[in-house]
């Protein structure tokens, strides 16, 4: 069951959309708009699911989901975690960052309404 989400998002437009529409559906919602900060947030508490952008200042999205989860070493063992970018990132990069991820999604496709059903169909 997904309760508490944490939403890594530096675009102030996407991130309220995000968080306004999470809340209202029920969900507990933190969010951070920088690499550092969404970081040590998802080490200090234990999501359910973090939403992770991967164009963030101070440290990017994959390193961030180098760092939680890395060499054999799962930091946020009960969290799952959803990359949203619009960055076209080359194969092997997005290839990478899809086995650490429990998804992968563009943000362009992407609407509050969708998100939300992306996010129950993770409950079953």
């Amino acid at each position: 069951m997904i309760k508490t989400i944490l939403c890594i998002e530096d675009d102030r437009f996407i991130g309220e959309m995000y968080v306004r529409s999470l809340r209202k559906a029920g969900y507990e919602v933190d969010w951070a708009v920088s690499g550092l900060e969404g970081e040590r947030a998802a080490l200090a508490k234990s999501y359910d699911l973090i939403l992770l952008d991967v164009m963030l200042p101070e440290k990017q999205g994959t390193d961030i989901l180098k760092h939680l989860r890395s060499e054999g070493v799962d930091r946020i063992p009960n969290s799952r975690v959803l990359v949203l970018t619009n960055f076209d990132q080359d194969n092997e990069s997005r290839l990478a960052m899809q086995a650490k991820a429990d998804g992968y999604l563009i943000k362009a496709d992407i609407t509050p309404k969708k998100l939300l059903e992306i996010i129950k169909a993770l409950e079953n």
